[in-house]
């Protein structure tokens, strides 16, 4: 005859072994997801400066708004960086594509332009308004807070527009900007300005010159002009610094 006890001790004791297994496969799992995961920053450790929030898909239509052109003239600061036709160009973190939509009209058919952003809701609404735009040249790519995710060696001019500040991982997105770019290609930022209090953005959305220069020339570039004709934004252009040692490629 079996004896119930002992046969509900041994189903306990299965029981036991395969939760205690299961617990320590969790516990397997998390510790390496927490060895690969990014360790997100709260200041920049140059310039003390605080990384601001990244804006949701919730914030698209702030993107999108009608008086975009007059505040920041778009249009212009194209005009300032150089896009000729048949140019390999990038945007990163280009939500809606209100930037990178125009670039790809201006680099036309014989162009490309790569389209990044982490956030797969904001490259949806992008690709939905390349449609309605008919611009059929821009590639969108779903980055990661450490990797634009672009290709390497290929590009001739990457733009940040109002988002370099909210870089979490700062050092490795420039790294890998900077991986991106043909050896002669350049990096456009566009920041709101720190230095004029009278711009309406919240103090964590606007950089300084000096802080862009300190953070971006520490990555491998040079900052080679600032051009001030936009109503409330630096346009900085960044050339790759020469390799040193190890930092060769970088």
């Amino acid at each position: 005859m079996v004896n119930p006890q002992s046969s509900g001790n041994r189903r306990e004791r299965q029981i036991e072994r395969r939760t205690a297994g299961a617990v320590a496969a969790l516990v397997v799992m998390l510790a390496a997801a927490a060895a690969v995961a990014p360790a997100f920053q709260s200041t920049h450790p140059l310039t003390g400066r605080r990384i601001a929030n990244v804006m949701g898909s919730g914030g698209a239509d702030w993107l999108e708004r009608p008086e975009r052109e007059t505040e920041e003239n778009v249009e212009g600061a194209l005009n300032a960086i150089g896009l000729k036709p048949g140019m390999t160009v990038a945007e990163v973190g280009a939500g809606t594509g209100y930037v990178a939509l125009r670039m790809g009209k201006r680099v036309g058919p014989n162009g490309k332009v790569y389209a990044n952003d982490l956030q797969p809701e904001m490259l949806d609404l992008l690709r939905s308004n390349a449609i309605k735009a008919g611009v059929t040249n821009v590639e969108t790519v779903l980055g990661y807070a450490t990797d634009p995710k672009l290709p390497a060696a290929q590009i001739d001019l990457i733009i940040l527009v109002d988002v370099y500040h909210e870089f979490s991982q700062p050092q490795k997105m420039l790294q890998g900007i900077r991986a991106a770019l043909k050896p002669d290609g350049r990096l456009v930022q566009l920041e709101y300005r720190k230095e004029d209090p009278a711009v309406p953005i919240l103090p964590d959305h606007k950089m300084s010159v000096a802080q862009a220069k300190t953070e971006v020339e520490a990555e491998g570039f040079k900052l080679d002009s600032v051009i001030e004709t936009l109503p409330r934004q630096h346009i900085l252009i960044f050339t790759k610094a020469a390799a040193r040692g190890a930092a060769a490629g970088k």
